[in-house]
């Protein structure tokens, strides 16, 4: 099993537009390309071949294109919040050539939202086929060969969905966009292969995990390796890389981990 960075970036992506010639990098050094940063989103793939995208940014269809990636089997959203959902328009030439519509999973209030936001997505509209078959997350257990466990997260007054992935005798947990850190979240992650997981900056934040949080979730969940993503224009990579512990690691956009 391998997974994809897609998007390491927050909402507003780094560089944030504005500033001087129009891009504000922050404290992030713009001659690193790994600073340069496009909305949250992973790609995981089994060694059958099965690949599950997790979110839609609004980044979606530059991200497939860099990585290379023309195919998926099923999609996995966190929330609906617009930053992981609204390149969804994106899937539909994913979905040429396919006999039925790709398989799509989220939480309850993500699948009403996205439904009542979307609707020709799941639905089909003017002759336009259905992109995705969408369910709720509360029966599946099996996705194109991974197990797929599932909690939800507070994310300020908002909830998230954090995943665990499990294929090929390895094991990834995806937890992005949540402001606390809850026994559950903790079961779920315990002892698992790589952590990558929402860092937004140094500093607390209302909705959103900071560096202090994540690197106490990825010790007390005992997770081999973690990741830290969705990172802000305050956090450069090489500064953030150079005082971080040895089984932690920055994301980039393209990085490719293999547990």
């Amino acid at each position: 099993m391998k997974v994809t960075i897609l998007g390491s970036g927050t909402s507003t992506g780094v560089p944030r537009l504005g500033g001087e010639n129009g891009a504000d990098w922050g404290k992030c050094d713009p001659n690193e390309p790994r600073n340069r940063r496009t909305r949250v989103s992973i790609l995981l793939e089994s060694e059958a071949g099965s690949r599950i995208l997790v979110d839609t940014p609004t980044d979606l269809r530059a991200q497939l294109l860099a990585n290379d990636i023309h195919r998926i089997d099923a999609i996995f959203w966190t929330h609906d919040h617009a930053d992981h959902c609204h390149g969804i328009d994106d899937l539909r030439p994913l979905r040429y050539g396919r006999a039925g519509p790709l398989s799509g999973f989220a939480a309850s209030e993500t699948v009403r939202r996205l439904r009542q936001r979307f609707g020709y997505v799941f639905a089909g509209q003017h002759g336009y086929p259905t992109l995705v078959s969408l369910d709720n997350l509360d029966n599946l257990r099996l996705c194109e060969g991974f197990r797929v466990e599932h909690t939800q997260m507070p994310h300020g007054p908002a909830q998230s969905t954090g995943f665990r992935f499990d294929c090929d005798g390895a094991s990834i947990c995806y937890l992005t966009d949540f402001s606390e850190v809850t026994r559950d979240m903790i079961e779920l992650c315990e002892d698992t292969d790589v952590l990558i997981v929402d860092c937004l900056r140094r500093e607390p934040h209302p909705t959103h995990s900071h560096l202090a949080m994540a690197l106490d979730l990825a010790k007390t969940s005992g997770a081999g390796r973690a990741v830290l993503t969705h990172l802000d224009k305050s956090m450069d990579y090489a500064t953030l890389s150079a005082e971080i512990p040895d089984n932690v690691a920055v994301a980039y956009d393209g990085m490719v981990i293999e547990p």
